[in-house]
């Protein structure tokens, strides 16, 4: 009998982004965003965990094997998001608003296609330590 089970990586990054939509009015922009709207940028310590689900593997015993998560996220994920500006530069911001609920779907498509298609995968983000996103849902 195959069992599944979850895994879990828990991981940080520092970045700055700003929330804005061109299309809108500065005031609009103002009283939708607030203080994410700072012309200037702002910043958070962001937290993620990245979940992977699947069936363990009977002769390693690994669902994963953790050490191989742990250098994708690094490489696709830390090393282009940590200390960066969102909105300058990761170009998958340069025409998508960086609200935590985008950088959570960008940050799964980039993932998605590097690990095994047979594992499922979500993507929980914190933003502050009382505001968080996860995709996808159930």
């Amino acid at each position: 009998m195959a069992h599944k089970v979850a895994v879990f990586r828990k991981e940080h990054f520092n970045a700055a982004h700003r929330l804005h939509n061109p299309q809108w009015t500065d005031e609009k922009n103002e009283a939708v965003f607030g203080k994410c709207n700072n012309p200037n940028f702002h910043g958070h310590n962001y937290e993620i965990i990245i979940q992977v689900t699947g069936e363990v593997d009977p002769e390693t015993g690994y669902v994963i094997d953790m050490k191989i998560l742990s250098a994708l996220i690094k490489e696709f994920v830390l090393d282009r998001f940590d200390h960066r500006n969102l909105n300058l530069d990761v170009e998958e911001f340069s025409d998508l608003n960086p609200s935590a609920e985008n950088i959570a779907i960008v940050i799964y498509n980039i993932l998605r296609n590097k690990i095994d298609a047979g594992l499922a995968l979500k993507i929980r983000l914190y933003e502050t330590e009382r505001n968080f996103v996860e995709y996808p849902v159930d």
